[in-house]
């Protein structure tokens, strides 16, 4: 495809991506606020089966909103549903993960530090990991664990870490990360088509037959949605997460990952609590010293101390380095075979473009190992190193 074309697609997808995961999760997080901010309605109320109300006030106007323990009486003429949110951004999610990750799997997926993977094994073991992902997440819930939703959590927790780690021993970091967020995307998009729609249905029918709807079809679709709730933070973060190197480019990311996903779920548990009345600060202060002790631990090593009694590295020995290993991709007419744009618009093939760029040099190469791409132009450690002591040099001036 042109590579003019591909960027203008990419930009469309992606933005269509980002929109209807806004109404997904803008949605979801307005259902859980509103179930969980029902109050108890007066009698009259509840003789008609209703089982909370909420009143708001919202761009003008007030709103009375009120939930019924089944169905009501009679069902109205037009019932909103929502699930196309959660669809559109399935789709849209997956048609980005194959425009960039899978068309671009030489450069964006396969590592040849990692594993002697072609293209399409490394796009199988991508799509085996949300196969094979899902079906566990889908039979734990079909357990007695279903019951027991810490544990359930905890055990699913385990399960992606693990399977992090897993896909980082064959693929790029990025690659392995990107799909860990599409596995938690499609088991939520799942849990909408394959659970709570399903249960909706059969709630409506059964008003609609004059029947008293069985109270399982509820339990089950706020079961699911609950599922969906807590996975919301997670998943946001590692759709964000291609712009943090210090995250899946450390040596231990899987293991940041699991941290972080914890981190966001707690986080959005002091939420879940406070909608309902139950406010306990303390969930919202260890979710942020956990989130700060990680950084700490996190933080890559620090390059080794330059000894000015050591051989200088000269400009044309760093400048040399930056053009053989990242002024393929980082011109202002790339010869990369995948990044026909410099990426992030960032240029290193002039010896005033280096300098201006030392501090994203030393960041995303020196300390993160993230650039070159993939290690795509095998930079040595020794190229590295001298880069540090170059780098040094310039700040001792």
């Amino acid at each position: 495809m042109d590579p003019y074309f591909y960027d203008w697609l990419h930009l469309l997808i992606r933005l269509l991506h980002v929109v209807t995961a806004i109404a997904w999760i803008g949605a979801s997080f307005y259902f859980v606020w509103l179930d969980n901010s029902l109050e108890t309605p007066p009698q009259w109320k509840k003789d008609k089966g209703i089982k909370g109300d909420l009143w708001s006030i919202h761009g003008g106007g007030f709103y009375e909103i009120a939930k019924y323990q089944l169905g009501p009486e009679k069902m109205p003429a037009r019932l909103h549903w929502f699930k196309w949110e959660a669809y559109s951004t399935w789709i849209t999610g997956m048609f980005l993960l194959i425009l960039i990750y899978y068309v671009g799997a030489s450069s964006y997926m396969i590592d040849p530090a990692k594993a002697d993977l072609n293209q399409w094994q490394a796009i199988g073991l991508g799509l085996a990991t949300l196969l094979v992902g899902f079906l566990a997440y889908e039979g734990l819930c079909r357990t007695p664990l279903i019951d027991k939703p810490v544990l359930l959590g905890l055990v699913l927790l385990g399960l992606l870490t693990f399977l992090a780690w897993l896909l980082s021993q064959y693929i790029g970091n990025r690659a392995a990360y990107i799909h860990i967020g599409a596995l938690i995307g499609t088991c939520m998009a799942a849990n909408v088509f394959t659970t709570i729609m399903p249960s909706q249905r059969a709630l409506v029918r059964a008003v609609e037959q004059g029947q008293s709807p069985d109270p399982k079809y509820g339990l089950n679709a706020k079961r699911r949605s609950t599922h969906n709730n807590y996975a919301t933070l997670p998943v946001l973060f590692i759709m964000l997460s291609n712009h943090s190197p210090m995250t899946y480019s450390h040596e231990y990311g899987w293991a940041i990952l699991g941290a972080l996903m914890l981190i966001g779920a707690w986080a959005r548990h002091f939420f879940n609590l406070r909608h309902q009345g139950i406010v306990k600060p303390s969930i919202l202060v260890s979710a942020l010293i956990a989130f700060l002790l990680l950084i700490v631990l996190a933080r890559p090593q620090p390059l080794p101390t330059f000894d000015a009694s050591e051989q200088p590295v000269s400009d044309q020995q760093a400048f040399s380095i930056v053009m053989e290993r990242c002024a393929t991709c980082h011109s202002r007419q790339p010869s990369d075979d995948i990044f026909r744009v410099s990426p992030g618009g960032v240029y290193l093939e002039t010896a005033s473009d280096i300098q201006r760029q030392i501090d994203r040099i030393e960041a995303r190469t020196l300390l993160t190992h993230d650039m070159p791409f993939m290690n795509k132009t095998q930079m040595t450690l020794e190229e590295r190193a001298l880069l540090g002591q170059w780098i040094q040099q310039q700040r001792q001036r």
